[in-house]
């Protein structure tokens, strides 16, 4: 208990004031801390939530610009690859109806994705739709169509291939009359193992009188675990409804910025789909068209069989616009 003496003193009661005074300016400075720390905690969220909001808006401002042509005449069906000295590389094929070809398939170089520089000589022959991977040992293989079925061919420079034996994918689908399959992607999974999409078709068939091909066109999907050998797993895009209307073609798998996603053409132009923890989505979006004319329902001549890659931190895809060449679209 306090003396009320020693209270009533006037050395204890400068003492106590002092006290008080100390103990006021603690409070305070504790007080100014915890605001200054909780002002500073908000500021930083809404600056990171600012910073999201901006980044999904740019996100979302983005679309497909139209970029010119890459390699002018009657070729398609572009694959391109990155190659180790920074340079890229991409292959194509001719288009079947030019008279007299072998179905070949041609490449050419460049170091931006804009100007591309033909390389000399025919990669191969009698192969269509080249989808080209590079193997962990160095070499590259590259699944084509040929006798409208999937096969393959190894090089070890990129250039000269060499046909392996045996065929990649038959025909056969079950539940699907097939009468060729082909327009194929192949792609790399963390597991080191193998996805594979490609188009089969049925001759003389149609979705309805309107659709201009007189074959439906339907994706499906395979896997493996060494690249040679293929398990088929069954449809990964129908073309039966209104969106697509009978046509589903020219399969691109790619990383899109983490999304595994599969890029495809049909009558309005370019659309994609995602693939995630083993199956592909429903959900079909529609992504690209170089048709300015909104009145076409089926425009003349849409993007067709899609690549995509991307260079210089920009993404490139690259399409075929029958008998004028191979066209490219920046994503900005």
């Amino acid at each position: 208990m306090v003396d009320e003496q020693e209270i009533n003193n006037p050395s204890s009661k400068k003492f106590w004031l002092i006290g008080l005074i100390v103990v006021t300016i603690l409070v305070g400075i504790g007080a100014g801390y915890y605001f200054f720390i909780d002002n500073k905690d908000q500021e930083d969220s809404q600056e990171a939530t600012a910073k999201v909001e901006d980044e999904s808006k740019s996100e979302v401002s983005k679309a497909w610009k139209e970029g010119g042509v890459a390699i002018a005449g009657k070729y398609a069906d572009a694959e391109v690859i990155e190659l180790d000295n920074g340079k890229y590389r991409m292959y194509y094929s001719i288009e079947p109806e030019v008279p007299g070809n072998k179905l070949e398939m041609f490449s050419a170089l460049s170091s931006d994705g804009i100007s591309w520089t033909n390389e000399v000589g025919v990669r191969k022959t009698f192969a269509v739709f080249p989808d080209i991977i590079e193997l962990p040992d160095g070499r590259f293989r590259v699944y084509f169509q040929n006798e409208r079925v999937i096969k393959s061919a190894i090089s070890s420079d990129g250039l000269n291939f060499t046909d392996e034996s045996g065929i990649r994918i038959d025909k056969p689908e079950q539940g699907y009359e097939i009468d060729a399959i082909g327009a194929n992607s192949t792609y790399q999974m963390d597991d080191s193992s193998y996805l594979m999409v490609y188009s089969g078709t049925k001759e003389n068939t149609r979705y309805d009188d309107e659709v201009p091909n007189n074959k439906i066109a339907n994706l499906f999907y395979a896997t493996s675990l060494d690249g040679l050998t293929w398990q088929k797993k069954g449809l990964a895009v129908s073309s039966d409804n209104t969106i697509l209307k009978g046509w589903s073609d020219g399969a691109e798998l790619v990383n899109f910025d983490g999304e595994l996603r599969l890029y495809f053409w049909s009558y309005m132009g370019v659309y994609y789909t995602v693939f995630k923890d083993g199956a592909f989505s429903d959900n079909i979006i529609f992504d690209f068209t170089n048709n300015t004319d909104s009145s076409r329902v089926y425009p003349q001549n849409p993007p067709g069989d899609p690549t995509l890659i991307k260079i210089q931190n920009k993404w490139y895809m690259y399409y075929g616009q029958h008998e004028k060449g191979i066209y490219y679209a920046t994503y900005e």
